[in-house]
């Protein structure tokens, strides 16, 4: 009987072999008919105009990874919250830490107008 490893490693071998075999299928069974009008970009009948650049503001991934960050501060809350009578005081020392520099990067955000949306 094979170990542990060795059907793990069939699992992903087979996943190699079934994800290329998909693609590969796929690769020779497609008909190509590459034309001016069809390698086109499609913009609902409209000829396309300018550059497919799209100049996007700062402004919004900053709010974004600020919803990430605090957003994630509860995975680190939620365990403590339901252990802290057993770890003791240390811990709840540390979470104050760990809160007050959650707190000073929100004042700073605010200061610098990163929660302002305009």
């Amino acid at each position: 009987m094979p170990g542990a490893n060795a059907v793990i490693f069939l699992f992903v071998a087979a996943g190699i072999v079934f994800g290329a075999g998909a693609l590969i299928a796929a690769w020779l069974l497609r008909p190509s008919l590459p034309y001016a009008r069809k390698l086109s970009t499609y913009e609902c009948g409209i000829q396309p105009t300018g550059t497919s650049e799209v100049k996007l503001n700062i402004r919004f991934y900053v709010f974004a990874l600020l919803f990430v960050v605090f957003d994630v501060e509860i995975l680190y809350i939620y365990p403590w919250a339901v252990t802290v009578k057993e770890v003791g005081s240390l811990a709840l020392a540390e979470m104050a830490v760990f809160l007050a520099v959650l707190f000073l990067g929100l004042i700073y955000a605010w200061r610098k107008g990163a929660l302002v949306w305009e």
